[in-house]
């Protein structure tokens, strides 16, 4: 590496940060159009009994105990021309954009009303997305901490990737209501299909677009793969860091909340708040106006509150704000004083969103320092296994309610006000009970203060070394 180069790698590129972005808005497009839409499609629209979608999604989660470690331990150890991360980047996108079509052409679009068949369809189709979507997300994440290594990088980084979060968040939550006018009447499922289809090609242009202009990997972590340890180690490395470990359940109480919320809300929108057909603009409102806060609010209050505090205290704020301004949605019957209640959750949501990967990071790098390697796709792999277990929670939790109010079985002529209540606690009890155990849990956290400071002197020593060997 010439003196240049040296000099380069440790400069801030505010473009090279917006060309890493773009792909923010193929795994936004991508991940959020499925949660907001396939739990209401299969429920509603294809009719499937609510047991049978939480069976579904359960096997699915041990799925994905699988799929997410062994994909982030072989991009570990992985090593091409291209990197370590990018033959995974460019194989999975293509695949990606197929599934979010196939998504919504089960058998019943073709005439086959038969429910085991058409949970059978959903039951598959659901793990070749995640597959797809994990090589995809667990290789995209892993680059962040590579290519942005010192704190102020990964902050000013994050806020650009945040402005291209919200594009994706646009296409996820808003574009589904121009083409669908009620998300749970039946008659729309052609709407549904075409939808999938423009998700796809959000998908393939954006992710033609990164693989394109996105900065290449470090040379000084060229022969990472080298130390990489097997999926076993790397498992057995993740469950005895126990900063890791005590940050997880923080993680999983953050995406049960995002994650349930987003499943609900057509459903909670219409019966809650008397959202009407031909209004479903208000309910990609409802979740978009949410985000686009929370991306707001994390540069103009919790970035500089984490400068000023770190992560770990900004984290326990910014979740007990959330807390707060969920309260609301147990009471509100109205659309318009929703989207000014979605619009104050955003202020604590983009606490957590903002702190994860910051936190995650600097888990990341103290792990170098005892092990001389950077093991980013390992990390996030085994991360993305627990992270799972917040969507089996969370449809555990639906299925209750919807079983113990008489909804196991989708009807919309039956809408009493046990069912609505049940919505009622789908979106602030059960969330507010989980974000207080991700309180507990980050309130535990060890990697902060004197520790983490000195964990980023020492890992500034260790890159230095490593590049004047170049």
């Amino acid at each position: 590496m010439t003196e240049k180069e040296k000099s380069d790698s440790g400069r801030f590129s505010y473009k090279k940060a917006a060309a890493y972005s773009t792909s923010q808005i193929v795994n936004t497009a991508a991940y959020q159009s499925f949660a907001l839409l396939t739990f209401t499609f299969y429920y509603a629209i294809i009719g499937i009994n609510v047991n049978l979608i939480t069976i579904g999604f359960i096997i699915w989660s041990v799925w994905n105990s699988i799929n997410d470690p062994i994909l982030g331990s072989l991009s570990d150890r992985t090593h091409t021309k291209w990197g370590r991360r990018f033959p995974y980047l460019m194989i999975s996108i293509i695949p990606l954009a197929i599934i979010m079509i196939l998504l919504f052409y089960p058998p019943l679009s073709f005439g086959i009303n038969n429910e085991l068949i058409n949970f059978t369809y959903f039951l598959i189709i659901i793990i070749i997305f995640e597959f797809f979507f994990t090589m995809f997300d667990v290789n995209l994440i892993a680059l962040f901490p590579e290519l942005f290594i010192t704190e102020e990088e990964r902050s000013k980084a994050n806020a650009i990737r945040m402005a291209f979060y919200i594009i994706g968040l646009l296409i996820s939550f808003v574009l589904p209501t121009v083409f669908i006018p009620d998300f749970s009447n039946p008659i729309y499922l052609p709407e549904y299909q075409m939808f999938g289809i423009i998700a796809a090609l959000v998908i393939i242009i954006f992710g033609a677009l990164f693989l394109k202009i996105s900065p290449k990997e470090k040379t000084e972590f060229q022969n990472e793969y080298k130390n990489a340890p097997s999926l076993s180690e790397s498992i057995k490395i993740c469950g005895k860091n126990k900063a890791f470990m005590t940050f997880v359940p923080a993680e999983i109480a953050v995406w049960f909340v995002i994650g349930m919320q987003t499943m609900i809300v057509p459903l909670y929108g219409k019966y809650a708040l008397n959202i009407g057909e031909g209004e479903t603009i208000f309910l990609g409102l409802l979740l978009g106006i949410a985000f686009i806060s929370a991306a707001l609010f994390m540069n103009i209050l919790w970035k500089p509150i984490v400068k000023r505090i770190g992560p770990r205290k900004t984290w326990l704020i910014s979740v007990f704000t959330w807390i707060v301004t969920l309260i609301p949605l147990l009471f509100i019957t109205d659309k318009i004083i929703g989207l000014l209640v979605f619009a104050l959750i955003g202020i604590g949501l983009a606490g957590p969103i903002y702190i994860g990967d910051l936190i995650m990071a600097d888990i990341i790098d103290e792990d170098e320092l005892k092990t001389g390697t950077r093991r980013e796709a390992g990390y996030y792999g085994v991360k993305a296994f627990f992270f799972r277990l917040s969507t089996v929670f969370v449809v555990l939790a639906i299925s209750m309610v919807f079983t113990n109010v008489g909804w196991a079985v989708f009807e919309p002529d039956d809408i009493t006000q046990e069912v609505i209540f049940g919505l009622r606690a789908l979106m602030f009890i059960f969330p507010a009970i989980a974000l207080v155990i991700g309180l507990i849990a980050v309130y535990m956290y060890p990697l902060h203060g004197d520790r983490l400071k000195k964990s980023k002197e020492e890992l500034q020593k260790l890159h230095t070394e490593k590049q004047s060997k170049i």
